[in-house]
Order: C-alpha cells, then sequence, then structure tokens
C-alpha cells in the first residue's frame, strides 16, 4: 500500500515579532492587534521556495538510498521561478538521478495536496516506485493586513513509497 515512508521539514532560524509588524503598520488595520502576539519565521534574503523544499528534502531522505528515488515534486504557491521547472532545480540539490519523473504544482493553496495525491497515485498505480514531496512557502502579505502577520516561511517534505509505510491516507468515498 502507498503511503508515507519518510517526512522532514524546514523553518527558517530567522523570526520576526509581529508586535513589531504591529507598531509600524498597526495605524492603518487596528483590528489586527488581535494577530500581534508571538513571532513567526522568515527567511533569509538568500532563502525561498526552493532552498526550503531542499533543506526538507534532505532531512527527508536521511537513510533512503538516492538512487531509489523515481521522483520529485515541488507544490508552492510562491515559486521562485515561473517558466523554469522549480522541482528539477530541488531534484538536482538533491542528488537525485538525472531521469526522474519532476513536477511543479502551484497556483492554489491546495498545490501540496494535490502534489501529495498524485505521489500516491503514482505509486499505487506501480508507474513510479519512490516520490519526494516537497511543499514550502515564502508568501508575502498585503502590507497591514492580517496575511502579514499569520504568514509565516517554512517547508515540509514526504518520501512516498511502498515499502516501510509509516503513515497512509485514510479517507472516505472519493
Amino acid at each position: 500500500m502507498a503511503g508515507i515512508c519518510s517526512f522532514g521539514g524546514y523553518v527558517p532560524r530567522y523570526r520576526l515579532n509581529r508586535g513589531v509588524i504591529y507598531q509600524a503598520m498597526g495605524w492603518m488595520n487596528p483590528a489586527n492587534i488581535a494577530n500581534a502576539g508571538g513571532e513567526k519565521a522568515v527567511a533569509n534574503f538568500d532563502e525561498d521556495a526552493i532552498t526550503m523544499a531542499v533543506a526538507a528534502g534532505l532531512n527527508a531522505l536521511k537513510g533512503f538510498d538516492r538512487a531509489s528515488i523515481q521522483g520529485a515534486y515541488l507544490a508552492s504557491t510562491s515559486m521562485p521561478y515561473k517558466e523554469r521547472l522549480n522541482a528539477g532545480i530541488v531534484s538536482t540539490a538533491l542528488g537525485l538521478g538525472d531521469h526522474i519523473r519532476t513536477a511543479d504544482f502551484s497556483g492554489g493553496l491546495k498545490a501540496g495536496t494535490t502534489a501529495l495525491l498524485a505521489a500516491l497515485d503514482a505509486v499505487a498505480a506501480k508507474s513510479i516506485d519512490n516520490v519526494v514531496v516537497a511543499a514550502a512557502e515564502s508568501r508575502l502579505g498585503k502590507p497591514a493586513s492580517s496575511q502579514e502577520l499569520i504568514f509565516g516561511d517554512a517547508a515540509a517534505a514526504l518520501v512516498i513509497g511502498d515499502e516501510d509505510v509509516i503513515g497512509v491516507l485514510i479517507c472516505g468515498d472519493l
């Protein structure tokens, strides 16, 4: 049965105090005080969805034979390249083979879920054996909006396969 074989994550080390954001921009939308507590993770100047996905992917691939990975999917609404295959860059940085299936999933907030379902379907259909699915975001919120306070940067990666499965998708009628 196809499922999750390994997982990894990455959260940038830099933090931004939401209270500082509110002090600078709160005059434009006083209702944002409700979201002004705590901190949010922010990417460094040289981090984007690709670099964070690679960091999460390296974490997920610990102990895996990279030659057994036959696919790499990247999901994000904040892809750095619009006309270039971002997942191809991720697969190269992860040290995966040259002849693997790569795909970008973008354009909607369900991109990560869609990439995961595509990987599960591909493994269940035996068209590929193992797929790395990474989701990464570095979204910018509109200034003085609630998104400016709640959007944080991070990435997660899953290895999908049918051996040594640690988690499976359980759902009702599809």
